[in-house]
């Protein structure tokens, strides 16, 4: 039996989150009935996020699969309809010197070069199914919250063009002045492409319009509450029904249950990610901050934030929220957002907050995503860890499932890297306490860095 692994107050399946994606999403999703009758399917995927509706699109649409989506919430309920819209270049929590000194350089440029294909994927999927998610802004920047993350910042502008094939442009203090905005920690930038934002849940209802217009079908309100071999084929059953699948797409990521499975367990780590949005700013205010970018923005701190101006000139401002997420720590969590935003930028210390909301990411041991045909389970495919970057990343890996399970091999596109299934971590169990204990750790240290107004 499958059982929530946080607070049950992140998986109130029934409800949606108030966020400023849902109240602006547009058309209604696409209709997708519960599961209501026991049936069978070729493949049926667990999970109607990015990597779910974009397996069941390419398997539909390119290899003319019978496919099933079940989702335990509404299409949009997780990730996929609550993140920040940043489409950009990345997967892994590790930092692109990390990645070739953990994995050899031809290894981390493979890798590197997919992250790469994932955001075109999704440019590609835009033109192609004509998905209407309000693209805006086209660089991805990190900000030096002190000096030593600046001089980071520049090496690696120096050597990554080389070594990863990687498009990056340094800016120093002023130029972050002069080309960004006026920030209170802004020791220099690194500017990355490609990159855009978008409206995630107008691309995740545009996602879930293409794969049934293709001929997919979907399941709202069908969590799997059990997954059981069946004579040679995989048994899920929801409250209701339930579904006989030759193959198996796990594709939950951070929403991923204990139990469902045992052969996942263990091998994930939800991290709770918590965004508010402001009311829209005059140009006046923006000006007090000489504002002048669409850019997709984070901080260096190793407990970052990350921001951006939306289209109707609101600010969306986010970050990592509490470890387990209960109503108390939540509401502490947006008023640590709110501080956060005043800290980087005083001039909107005041701002009225119209939304908020909070969700899961998910981590692997190994930070980096996981994605293949698990040895173990017979017809299973998984993806998953996507560390905040799921836009791209999962997009990328629905379509590599697609094409494994298509072709019946491995595409080559699928670098070493990321092919899993990802270790365990130590002692899983504990794995919840491990999360609070890191969260602490990491504030510490970003309250050690150097700090102080940027004058000059």
């Amino acid at each position: 039996m499958s059982k929530p692994f946080m607070h049950e107050n992140l998986y109130h399946f029934d409800v949606a989150q108030a966020s400023y994606w849902e109240a602006t999403g547009g058309e209604p999703a696409p209709a997708a009935p519960a599961l209501a009758a026991d049936d069978s399917c070729d493949v049926a995927i667990i999970g109607g996020g990015y990597t779910g509706l974009s397996a069941a699109l390419h398997l539909a649409r390119d290899h003319q699969i019978d496919v099933r989506v079940l989702e335990a919430g509404h299409i949009g309920w997780g990730a996929s309809g609550r993140n920040a819209g940043f489409c950009c270049v990345g997967g892994s929590a590790l930092t692109g010197e990390q990645l070739i000194k953990k994995f050899g350089v031809d290894a981390a440029r493979h890798y590197y070069q997919s992250t790469v294909a994932a955001v075109e994927t999704v440019r590609e999927l835009l033109d192609e199914e004509r998905i209407d998610a309000r693209v805006h802004g086209e660089a991805e920047i990190e900000i030096a919250h002190e000096p030593g993350a600046a001089e980071r910042l520049r090496r690696e502008c120096e050597t990554l063009p080389d070594m990863l094939g990687a498009r990056l442009e340094f800016l120093s203090a002023g130029e972050c002045r002069e080309r960004l905005f006026d920030c209170t920690e802004a020791f220099g930038a690194r500017i990355h492409r490609p990159a855009f934002g978008l409206h995630p849940v107008r691309y995740c209802r545009g996602l879930a319009s293409a794969a049934l217009r293709h001929g997919a079908r979907l399941h709202a309100h069908s969590r799997v509450l059990r997954w059981q071999p069946d004579g040679g084929v995989h048994l899920l059953s929801t409250e209701g029904a339930s579904l006989r699948a030759k193959r198996v797409v796990y594709a939950c990521n951070g929403f991923m249950e204990e139990g469902l499975n045992a052969a996942f367990d263990g091998r994930w780590l939800p991290i709770i990610s918590a965004i508010i949005v402001t009311r829209p700013l005059t140009p006046e205010e923006l000006a007090r901050q000489s504002w002048a970018t669409n850019a997709l923005m984070a901080t260096s701190r190793q407990v970052l934030n990350y921001f951006r101006l939306l289209p109707d000139q609101r600010l969306l401002f986010g970050g990592r929220g509490t470890s387990i997420g209960d109503p108390q720590d939540e509401m502490l969590a947006y008023e640590e957002l709110r501080n956060n935003l005043g800290r980087l930028f005083p001039a909107f210390r005041d701002l009225r907050i119209d939304y908020r909301w909070h969700g899961l990411i998910c981590f692997t041991a190994g930070f980096c995503p996981t994605l293949g045909a698990h040895p173990d389970l017979p017809g299973t495919h998984f993806a998953y860890g996507y560390h905040g970057n799921g836009v791209s990343e999962a997009t990328w890996c629905g379509k590599q499932i697609a094409d494994w399970i298509g072709t019946g091999q491995a595409p080559p596109a699928v670098p070493g890297v990321i092919r899993g299934p990802a270790k365990r971590f130590p002692v899983a169990s504990f794995r919840r306490h491990y999360c609070r204990a890191a969260l602490a750790l990491a504030k510490w240290r970003d309250a050690r860095s150097i700090r102080r107004p940027l004058r000059s």
